[in-house]
């Protein structure tokens, strides 16, 4: 396949928009305003460069490998530069980069399996069916700003492995990492199989309606994911929606808080909590509450916060404005209806978007840190006197992500971990997914499958030929 050249993203007639440090709260630099009108060229792009890239199998499987060598190879590019419009510690930052490299060459693997072979299906007439599998079409892969370039991947990647051109457009907050990714790709990509737009609203909004996109696929709030949804609707799009979650984390009366407090805290506030399957909730038994409490503050208490390009920092700030808005009002609710502060609870008096690792005590079940996605450095922790309780408190909750079970009979633990209501639940950990496992949520978490071959076929439709036995 053709090598196309560097300057992924269109002309634009918009303008440019500022892009914030989340350490600072100042602008750093500034990305393209597209406007919505804009994408009717490039959607009519992509889907001219679908003709050829759905063509063969395997030379995308090689170009798609040669774009995973890219990608490792512009670590050092990719990774502060992420860093610095996100906030998230550089180490992090590196891991996202090699979880997305990780990515494409998984599905570029696979994507090799879909040589054109057809599955047979006879049912005892003089007639087989053939069953085909055939790429969807140009597709749309909206991408929020907490894990800009992974989540990126986690949609382009099996697309593109299973035929089909994307147009990814990433949040407005973290734009620039993806422009330069999609400089990255197009180093082993043909032109306009993957093409950046970057704008504000209601650039997303009409990209999710346009015509000539046959699948959506979008990761962020339940709101948005509705309106998403209902533009696709118009032209009946598919949609692939990643909702987010309240996952609940229930402590069994066997389980030892010492080793295992570590491990729980950052599986609530790895990338300063702004994880959409983080633990949000922690139900521990009442006898062992206290302690619970107590060295989950400990951690907080001597976690280091700082800017993410600092080598010390583990924590960094939130990444946005809105979102430390909406962090500091479901804490000041939470503590104005009796909650306690074991540690944290105040955002911090310094420049840039910091909140103090926080940890809560004594709060009422009904609070909006409780019932609502925090999506913050800030963990809920809620006593229960009974399993039945706790399992009937972390069920009680419109999304349905993940949760996880904490104990040493992991027998016991499995057989309540098999009562969540939820995509994934684990035992003695959290957030932790292979790239061959199925990803889903249920209720407001979200529709549709990423991960493994799920994933990949998640991307296709069948077809199928009925043709005669031969006589």
């Amino acid at each position: 396949m053709p090598r196309s050249h560097p300057g992924r993203a269109p002309g634009t007639r918009g303008g440019r928009f500022p892009v914030l440090d989340p350490a600072t709260g100042k602008a750093f630099d500034e990305a393209p305003d597209q406007q919505p009108e804009e994408l009717d060229a490039v959607v009519g792009r992509a889907h001219e460069a679908w003709r050829g890239w759905r063509a063969n199998s395997l030379a995308r499987s090689k170009a798609l490998l040669t774009a995973a060598d890219a990608v490792e190879a512009a670590g050092a590019d990719l990774a502060p530069l992420l860093t610095r419009e996100q906030g998230k510690p550089l180490a992090e930052s590196y891991a996202e980069v090699a979880r997305a490299a990780a990515r494409l060459r998984y599905f570029g693997e696979m994507g090799a399996e879909l040589a054109p072979e057809s599955q047979e299906i006879t049912d005892g007439r003089p007639v087989r069916g053939e069953i085909r599998w055939r790429p969807l079409g140009p597709t749309a892969a909206i991408v929020p700003w907490n894990f800009p370039l992974q989540l990126a991947s986690a949609k382009f990647a099996p697309a593109l492995a299973a035929g089909n051109t994307v147009v990814l457009k990433p949040s407005p907050f973290t734009p620039l990492a993806t422009r330069l990714l999609g400089s990255v790709l197009s180093t082993a990509l043909p032109e306009n199989v993957l093409t950046v737009v970057t704008g504000r609203e209601p650039l997303g909004a009409r990209l999710a309606s346009h015509p000539g996109i046959r699948h959506v696929t979008f990761t962020g709030s339940v709101p948005t994911g509705r309106a998403v949804a209902r533009g696709a609707a118009a032209s009946l799009a598919q949609v692939t929606l990643e909702l987010g979650g309240n996952d609940a984390a229930i402590l069994l009366d066997d389980v030892d808080v010492e080793r295992i407090a570590e491990r729980l805290f950052w599986a609530a506030f790895r990338n300063c909590g702004q994880v959409c399957m983080a633990v949000k909730r922690v139900y521990a038994p009442a006898r062992l509450y206290a302690r619970v409490v107590e060295a989950l503050a400990e951690h907080a208490k001597t976690v280091v916060v700082g800017a993410g390009l600092d080598p010390d920092t583990q924590l960094g700030p939130v990444n946005n404005a809105p979102q430390l808005a909406g962090v500091e009002r479901r804490t000041a609710r939470a503590l104005a209806d009796g909650a306690r502060a074991a540690a944290g609870g105040h955002r911090l008096d310094r420049p840039g978007y910091f909140f103090a690792p926080t940890v809560l005590a004594d709060v009422p079940p009904a609070s909006p840190v409780v019932t609502e996605e925090q999506f913050g450095p800030v963990l809920p922790v809620l006593p229960y006197r009974s399993l039945d309780e706790a399992v009937d408190a972390a069920n009680d909750t419109g999304f349905g992500l993940g949760g996880s079970v904490w104990g040493t009979d992991l027998d016991r633990a499995g057989a309540v971990a098999d009562r969540l209501e939820c995509g994934t639940a684990w035992i003695n950990h959290h957030a932790e997914l292979s790239l061959a496992q199925p990803f889903a949520g249920i209720k407001d978490s979200g529709v549709g499958v990423a991960g493994g071959p799920w994933g990949l076929y998640g991307n296709l439709r069948p077809f199928v030929v009925h043709r005669p036995e031969e006589t």
